[in-house]
């Protein structure tokens, strides 16, 4: 049992780091499209936020 432990102590954070990379690299060259795309649903958030009297 104690193997176990050793094993899930070094894969499980080697398998995060590499989720970690993966993400950076993929989401890295994102294209002007997506990043206008990702903007405007930030500021149409923020307005429904702003017009919702619950967050007031």
């Amino acid at each position: 049992m104690e193997s176990l432990w050793l094993v899930i102590d070094i894969v499980a954070p080697l398998l995060l780091i590499a989720a970690i990379v993966w993400a950076y690299f993929h989401n890295r060259n994102a294209g002007r499209r997506n990043v206008e795309r990702a903007e405007r649903g930030a500021r149409e958030v923020r307005e429904d936020i702003r017009r919702d009297p619950q967050y007031d």
